[in-house]
């Protein structure tokens, strides 16, 4: 039987190579509890922890919209208010979508994926992991001195002038938070370029890796800068320097490019991840080849390297020389050409594919749909004249919210469904999840979808109080608002429930071929009892003849040929859940 036919398991069975330990890791619920270097453990503790300041930044956001349900200030003051959004900002971008995204799913999949046994720097793992529930329980204490009301961006002079006490604390927290980021990203890039499995070229690790090499090489230049930005803001705020106080000759716009060198970026590091998974995803539950590998591949690198030069996009109203906006305008068009080329390659991925519409593939799709909006008013947004126009709006507001809810919040959802098994040895429920799908969908685009129209008429981000005739849409915004917060109970209460009495999912629940599904549910300790064998590349679905029909589920975690035994004619026999016929088959050429 040719190689290229058989599935993993099937090659690790005839090779007579044990594809998996016995006992599997984080058994004990005291383990996510105490300093492990085991990555999935640490994996699983950035997930938990993220998601808990996830439904704190929620409750503050929840606030927010309480207070805008009506023009006039009537729930909290405006001083509260401007606290309220500043932090739920910051929780929701440095303590929900960097960390679950790199620090969660990256920690959990990477060394899983390229067939490692752990990360290159297992204690350096820890510290980085570590370093968030202090510097997100002290910027959350902020609110007994008088937390931060300045906005997530900090600008000077204005956060020169609010409370002193609270804007140091962000300050703090903040170089806590990028500290550990870059602990993260140097640990991913040795990593990956070090530690994959033997016959794993650049050109054959899975998509989740390459979207990881390019968002731990962007986190690596941009953060340092915003350290940098904060650390002369602390003395500006505490030691009364002036590098940024223009009353004592300083120059607040260089604070905004050296914080948006950064923090634009920053959307790509909150995304990049998420494009990942969405590539390893869509191929599962498609059961068709990833269309144009090489060219998602290499659209990452390719956004890495634009991200780091659309910065002053942001600045287009900062006095901005008209010919330096001209340069920032073409760039800024210009990243949203690999980004349309993954997507254009998800879309060819799943049409004609036979798709199976759970939790996972749904999330994916509602991922894929959300982010396009938000990346059509990016395109809008690029241009001079409609950013003169839509800038400090609600415009911004909902481009904002449209590419990173739903675009990395969608896609994390998509990603715990599509994993927890590997990590739990258990099923979530489908139909808790389809409820929880389609009320995050009606909440999502009921709290933002209007926010497009309040912007084009003009009004402000960051108020308390407003005009009247904005008074109708605010409402319904709301409205989402509660709906979507409401959408989370679903969620909680299957992931709970699930993982304490769930179905087993065994070892590869979706069948799929990458080398996370070929070790058993969790995986133990070190991942693997021998080097996984190469047989099949990541996302070759549809590949070989038709099988003979096995009676056995989709959801069953046996492979066909072990179900029947080593000695059984089907041990060389393809995957009937992963071969399909030649006319479902995909494009077997476009990688």
């Amino acid at each position: 039987m040719d190689l290229a036919l058989m599935t993993q398991a099937q090659l690790q069975e005839t090779a007579n190579i044990p594809a998996h330990g016995v006992e599997p890791s984080g058994n004990n619920w005291r383990t996510y509890f105490s300093f492990s270097t085991d990555h999935k453990v640490i994996g699983i503790q950035y997930l938990v922890t993220t998601f808990v300041f996830y439904l704190i930044g929620g409750a503050l956001a929840t606030a927010v919209r309480t207070e805008l349900a009506t023009p006039e200030v009537d729930f909290v003051s405006r001083e509260v208010y401007n606290s309220l959004f500043t932090v739920h900002a910051t929780v929701m971008i440095f303590l929900w979508i960097v960390p679950a995204t790199t620090g969660g799913f990256g920690n959990y999949l990477v060394p899983l994926l390229i067939g490692a046994r752990d990360m290159a720097f297992p204690k350096l793992n820890a510290l980085a992991f570590w370093m968030i529930p202090p510097a997100g329980i002290l910027l959350l204490c902020s609110f007994f001195v008088g937390a931060p009301g300045a906005g997530w961006t900090s600008y000077p002079p204005l956060s020169l002038v609010t409370d002193k006490a609270g804007e140091a604390i962000w300050i703090l927290s903040v170089l806590i938070l990028g500290t550990s980021s870059i602990l993260a990203a140097v640990n991913f890039i040795a990593t990956i370029f070090k530690m994959r499995v033997a016959g794993m070229g650049f050109n054959q690790m899975p998509l989740f890796c390459w979207a990881m090499l390019a968002t731990s090489t962007l986190a690596l230049l941009a953060t340092p800068v915003l350290a940098g930005a904060l650390i002369l803001l602390a003395f500006d705020l505490l030691v009364g320097t002036a590098f940024f106080n223009p009353t004592g000759g300083g120059n607040p716009i260089v604070y905004q490019h050296m914080f948006w060198f950064y923090s634009h970026p920053a959307v790509y590091i909150m995304i990049l991840p998420v494009f990942g998974m969405i590539s390893e995803i869509l191929p599962v539950h498609a059961r068709k080849p990833i269309f144009g590998y090489k060219a998602i591949a290499y659209s990452s690198l390719a956004i890495c390297f634009l991200g780091l030069i659309v910065w002053a996009h942001h600045m287009f109203t900062s006095g901005t020389p008209p010919w330096l906006r001209m340069f920032f305008m073409i760039t800024t068009m210009v990243i949203a050409v690999p980004t349309g080329i993954k997507v254009f390659s998800w879309l060819a991925t799943i049409w004609g594919g036979k798709l199976r519409l759970n939790s996972a593939m749904l999330f994916a799709l509602g991922f894929l749909s959300m982010f396009v909006i938000g990346g059509i008013s990016g395109v809008m947004v690029a241009a001079v004249p409609f950013d003169i126009h839509v800038h400090d709006t609600y415009f911004i507001v909902a481009h904002i919210h449209y590419v990173l809810f739903g675009g990395s919040v969608f896609g994390l959802y998509a990603g715990f469904y599509h994993w927890f098994p590997k990590m739990t040895g258990r099923m979530l429920n489908e139909t808790w999840g389809q409820v929880h799908f389609w009320l995050n969908l009606v909440g999502f685009n009921l709290a933002f979808l209007p926010m497009h129209k309040l912007g084009l008429e003009g009004m402000n981000r960051r108020i308390a109080e407003y005009e009247p005739r904005f008074a109708f849409l605010n409402l319904i915004c709301s409205i989402g608002a509660y709906i979507l917060a409401v959408s989370t109970i679903p969620f909680i209460v299957n992931v709970i429930w699930s993982w304490m009495y769930g179905p087993k999912a065994g070892d590869n629940p979706w069948k799929g071929l990458t080398l996370e599904w070929m070790t058993s549910s969790p995986p133990p300790v070190e991942n693997f009892d021998a080097d996984p064998v190469l047989a099949t590349g990541p996302y070759d679905y549809g590949f070989g003849d038709r099988a003979t029909p096995v009676d056995v589920p989709f959801s069953d975690s046996r492979d066909p040929a072990l179900a029947a035994g080593p000695n059984s004619s089907l041990r060389a026999t393809p995957d009937p859940a992963v071969a399909v016929s030649p006319d479902d088959r995909g494009d077997s050429n476009n990688h």
